[in-house]
C-alpha cells in the first residue's frame, strides 16, 4: 500500500510544501479561510443540486432523476470535508444537525417496503408518511400538512417530539427521496426508487407525485439557504470566524478538539467500528445511495486539511496558508513529520476502501457483512489509521501547551462489550 498508487500524497492532493510563519492568529485565520471555502463550494454544489431537482420535478425521466443523483454526490465532496469543523465550533455543532443528521425513520417522509413496519415505541412518528397524509397527529395535535413548504419541514417535522430520527430535512431527506430505500441489506445494490415516482398524473407510481416533489423541491431549497448560513459565518466578518480569531488559545483547542473527535469517537468508532461489530448496513452514513465510503474518505480528508492549512476547491484552486502543522514544526520536527506519516497512512487506508467500492467490487454496506474478511480488512484499516493518528494529535496538544481539550469517544473503541448490552 503506498501513497503514490493511491494518489494521496500531498502533491497529489494539490498541497504546496511551502512552510508559512508559524504565527497563532494566521493559522486561525487559515482555519477559518477553508471553512469559508468548504461551505462556499457546499453551496455552490447544493445550488447546482437544486437545478437538477427543479430538472427532475419539471421533466421527470430516467436521464433527470440520474442527473439529480449525480449532483447529490458532487455535492457531498465538499461538504464532508467540514465535518472537523463540528466539535469544537460551538456554531457549527448546534447547526449541523439540520442538514447531516442520520439515521433516519424514513417512514416519517414518505412510503417504505412492509419489512420497515408500521409501528415503533420510540418514536410515534416512525410511519407518519407525511407525502401521503396532508394531516397527523403530533402530541395530540393535528397538523397541517396540506402544503409542504421548507417552514413545515424544518420548525415542525425535523426532530418532532425530540425524538433525534425524525429527521425531515438536510442531505439525508433529499438522498432518500432521490435513490429510495436500499432494501439488500449487505448484498449488492443501492436504492432503487423509479423516476415515476416524481410524474404527476398519469403515470405516477408510489402515490402523491405531486407532494413528492414538493418535499424534495422544499428540502433542497432548505439546504441551500442552511448552507448560505453557515457560509455566511465563516466569511469576513462572519460570526463563527470572529469567534475563533478572538482567542488564539481557545481557536487552537477548537481546531484539535475538532480533528481528534472526528478522527477518532466519530469517524473512526461510531461511523466506522460501530457498523462493522454489528455487521449492520443500516449503520451506514449514506445509506439510501452506497456512497459512505466517500462520505468517509472526504471526513478524514477534512482532517488533513486542517492541519496542513491546505484546501483544494471543487474549481482545482487552492486555500492554503499558515498551519497547525507550521506551529508543531517550530517546536518539535519529529512529532510534525510522524502527523503527517499518519494523516498519510489514513487516507491511504481510506482510499483502499474507496477504491473497492469505486470499482464495484465491493461497496461499503458489503464490507460490514459477518464472515467478510477483506471487507473487515478494508474497514478497519482506516479505523487504526484514524485511531493512530488521534494519539499524534494527543502529543500535539501537549507540544502546544493547551489544556482541557475533551475528544469524543466510542464505545466501540473504548468499551466494546457495552456495545451488546
Amino acid at each position: 500500500m503506498t501513497s503514490l498508487k493511491l494518489g494521496v500524497t500531498l502533491a497529489a492532493l494539490g498541497f504546496a510544501s511551502t512552510a508559512f510563519a508559524a504565527d497563532n492568529q494566521a493559522v486561525l485565520k487559515t482555519y477559518a479561510d477553508i471553512a469559508a471555502a468548504g461551505y462556499e463550494d457546499s453551496l455552490i454544489t447544493a445550488r447546482t443540486l437544486g437545478s437538477a431537482v427543479d430538472a427532475l420535478i419539471a421533466n421527470p425521466s430516467e436521464e433527470t432523476l440520474a442527473a439529480a443523483k449525480s449532483a447529490w454526490l458532487a455535492s457531498r465532496v465538499p461538504y464532508q470535508q467540514t465535518e472537523v469543523y463540528r466539535f469544537g465550533n460551538a456554531i457549527v455543532d448546534d447547526w449541523e444537525g439540520k442538514v447531516n443528521a442520520w439515521p433516519l425513520d424514513e417512514g416519517l417522509i414518505d412510503y417504505v417496503d412492509t419489512s420497515y413496519g408500521a409501528e415503533n415505541e420510540e418514536n410515534a412518528l416512525y410511519a407518519a408518511n407525511v407525502i401521503a397524509n396532508p394531516t397527523f397527529a403530533l402530541s395530540g395535535e393535528t397538523v397541517d400538512a396540506s402544503e409542504i413548504t421548507p417552514v413545515l419541514l424544518a420548525e415542525t417535522l425535523h426532530e418532532a417530539d425530540e425524538v433525534e430520527a425524525n429527521v425531515a430535512t438536510g442531505y439525508h431527506a433529499i438522498e432518500f427521496l432521490l435513490w429510495g430505500q436500499d432494501l439488500n441489506g449487505t448484498e449488492a445494490g443501492a436504492g432503487n426508487r423509479p423516476y415515476t415516482d416524481f410524474v404527476t398524473g398519469e403515470g405516477c407510481t408510489g402515490g402523491n407525485c405531486d407532494r413528492r416533489a414538493a418535499y424534495l423541491k422544499a428540502a433542497t431549497d432548505l439546504l441551500v439557504s442552511d448552507l448560505e448560513d453557515m457560509a455566511g459565518a465563516w466569511a469576513e466578518g462572519g460570526a463563527a470566524r470572529a469567534e475563533v480569531m478572538k482567542d488564539e488559545t481557545a481557536g487552537l483547542t477548537a481546531i484539535l478538539t475538532g480533528m481528534g473527535s472526528l478522527s477518532y469517537g466519530e469517524l473512526a468508532g461510531e461511523r466506522m467500528r460501530l457498523g462493522l461489530m454489528l455487521n449492520d448496513p443500516e449503520e451506514e452514513h449514506d445509506c439510501f445511495s452506497d456512497n459512505t465510503h466517500n462520505s468517509h474518505y472526504y471526513d478524514a480528508a477534512g482532517i488533513q486539511n486542517v492541519y496542513l492549512g491546505a484546501y483544494t476547491r471543487v474549481d482545482g484552486s487552492v486555500v492554503e496558508g499558515a498551519s497547525v502543522s507550521d506551529l508543531v514544526a517550530a517546536q518539535d520536527a519529529e512529532l510534525n513529520a510522524e502527523v503527517i506519516a499518519k494523516l498519510e497512512a489514513t487516507m491511504a487506508a481510506m482510499g483502499e476502501m474507496k477504491a473497492a467500492a469505486d470499482a464495484g467490487e465491493m461497496s461499503y454496506d458489503q464490507m460490514l457483512a459477518p464472515g467478510n474478511a477483506k471487507g473487515e480488512a478494508l474497514v478497519m484499516g482506516g479505523v487504526n489509521g484514524l485511531v493512530a493518528q488521534t494519539k499524534s494529535f494527543e502529543r500535539v496538544v501537549s507540544v502546544l501547551g493547551l489544556d482541557g481539550i475533551a475528544v469524543e469517544g466510542s464505545d466501540s473503541l473504548d468499551n466494546p462489550s457495552a456495545v451488546f448490552q
